[in-house]
């Protein structure tokens, strides 16, 4: 299986990037293909919602940034993972944007291989997810319909720790 994850941290090796390295090493250990792509280090600007794509573009957006590497990363996943630090109840700015951008990803449907979905959220509280989630929820599952295949996080000092890398790496691991 071909896994895409969006990391929407700006720390290269903060408490999200340690949970993905180790959800990947699961994965990878089984055989599939793990893609994950440091968002915050990309140019990637916000949607303008000029309706381009739905329109002239034909599902490809007007902007030309460092999106169109997600964008054929993401038609060639059969699973997509998001991962981000929680920031004001939702995720970062920097993956927001990416998810907005989304828009034009699946017109006139969503990518025909994609079929899975999991998040992976890292945060100082544990009642601080409700802003992903509910994005989560719409975005992924209702919107896009895609097959749920769990909600990872990790808050305090569950953050780095052996006990939740552990997880993720079984996590990863037990992917079919």
């Amino acid at each position: 299986m071909k896994i895409l994850v969006l990391n929407g941290s700006p720390h290269p090796k903060g408490s999200t990037k340690q949970m993905v390295t180790a959800f990947a090493e699961g994965a990878v250990s089984v055989g599939h293909e793990v893609t994950a792509i440091d968002v915050c280090r990309k140019n990637i600007k916000g949607c303008m919602a000029c309706e381009y794509c739905h329109t002239k573009g034909r599902g490809s957006c007007i902007q030309q940034d460092d999106m169109q590497e997600i964008y054929l990363s993401l038609r060639e996943a059969d699973m997509l993972v998001i991962a981000s630090p929680i920031y004001y109840h939702g995720i970062s700015g920097q993956l927001k944007c990416v998810i907005d951008r989304f828009y034009s990803a699946a017109y006139p449907s969503k990518p025909t291989r994609l079929k899975k979905i999991a998040m992976i959220l890292s945060s100082a509280d544990a009642d601080m997810y409700d802003g992903a989630m509910f994005s989560f929820k719409g975005d992924f599952l209702n919107y896009l319909g895609l097959e749920n295949s769990g909600v990872y996080t990790a808050h305090g000092s569950e953050n780095g720790s052996k006990k939740k890398l552990d997880e993720l790496r079984m996590f990863g691991e037990s992917l079919r």
